[in-house]
């Protein structure tokens, strides 16, 4: 499928997902890659929209920070962090160099490597949610919502 809808339809796509989300331990999913023409994806590397930088925008319009919700990028981020048997992730520019250095020297990525990638995927998903939970649980003048969530940027003294 080609882009559509100003950009909203893009990325949810079963070649992609499923390029994603195939186990390459599985002969049945391995199969059904090839009777689809699935292309396995072995690496993801994926730069959200800036929600956070939209909203502390003085301009910034609900229009606009609804429009700066990343959908296919968490979504993309969440089924290859799945699949980390297989899939390296990477959400944090600050691990391309460590990454790198692992492809060029050994031509992949080590399980424990991937792990640690993939629990960054779900910290940062998850931050990234909540920070879009905040904002429209303000818009809407909500001010005792059932489920609050909380995260926390660590610093160091």
């Amino acid at each position: 499928f080609p882009e559509m809808m100003d950009g909203r339809v893009k990325t949810l796509h079963p070649n992609i997902h499923g390029g994603l989300l195939a186990r390459r331990d599985r002969d049945s999913h391995l199969q059904s890659a090839r009777e689809n023409n699935i292309e396995l994806i072995d690496l993801v590397v994926v730069n959200l929209y800036p929600f956070k930088e939209t909203i502390l925008r003085p301009d910034v319009t609900y229009d606009l920070a609804v429009e700066n919700v990343d959908i296919g990028g968490p979504s993309m981020l969440r089924s290859a962090a799945k699949n980390h048997a297989s899939v390296t992730i990477i959400v944090d520019p600050s691990d391309y160099p460590l990454v790198l250095a692992e492809l060029t020297e050994t031509g992949n990525t080590t399980y424990e490597m991937r792990q640690r990638l993939a629990a960054k995927v779900f910290r940062h998903t998850a931050a990234y949610d909540a920070l879009i939970a905040d904002y429209f649980t303000t818009q809407v003048g909500e001010n005792k919502p059932e489920k609050l969530t909380l995260t926390y940027d660590l610093k160091q003294a």
